[in-house]
């Protein structure tokens, strides 16, 4: 089998078998990708997934989704985006057609809110896991505009109360900033 296409189906039953047992949206399938295609396949190095990640968050549009079209473009082009996308969103795709069909049943079941209830607990752990995992790279960058945009957040959300909507577009235009100015700098290091 050719490698593009051992990538492709790699691409899809790894999507969807992660999009398929991952609850709790975007904030939940990130890690669980990262370990799939950066740990277990070495399709990306962790930095540009961690890039990818942050990427994902900040565009408009379901995490997951965003996730899977960067990853699946990034390791087999268009066709990989088109293979990701496939696997991201045909199991939510089945499983709400499913319970739009027995919403009444749903909606009034104690068992069914009950496990809703004791998954939110689940998805808090990893979303929490999530968040030490790019802390901990950002301090282990030792950049100290990316550890000072990293704390800049989390104070201005927490304590001063800012909308999460100007910390992204404000990191943003750090990071771009920084981008441009070591372009430059690369610019006229070269002969």
């Amino acid at each position: 089998m050719p490698i593009q296409a051992r990538k492709l189906g790699q691409l899809f039953t790894s999507t969807l078998t992660l999009s398929a047992c991952t609850f709790g949206g975007g904030f939940v399938i990130i890690p669980l990708m990262k370990r799939q295609f950066v740990d277990r396949l070495g399709y990306l190095p962790e930095e540009e997934m961690l890039n990818l990640a942050a990427i994902a968050q900040s565009a408009p549009g379901a995490v997951a989704v965003n996730a899977s079209i960067l990853l699946g473009y990034r390791v087999a082009g268009i066709a990989g985006t088109l293979a990701a996308i496939a696997g991201t969103i045909l199991p939510p795709m089945v499983i709400l057609s499913i319970i739009s069909l027995c919403y009444d049943a749903f909606r009034s079941n104690l068992i069914v809110a009950a496990v809703l209830k004791g998954m939110q607990a689940g998805v808090a752990a990893v979303i929490a896991d999530v968040v030490l995992q790019m802390g901990w790279q950002v301090l282990r960058s030792k950049s100290l505009l990316s550890i000072g945009i990293m704390v800049g957040a989390f104070l201005a959300t927490y304590w001063l109360g800012i909308n999460v909507v100007w910390i992204i577009l404000a990191s943003g235009f750090l990071g771009a900033a920084r981008a441009y100015v070591r372009y430059r700098r690369e610019r006229r290091e070269q002969p």
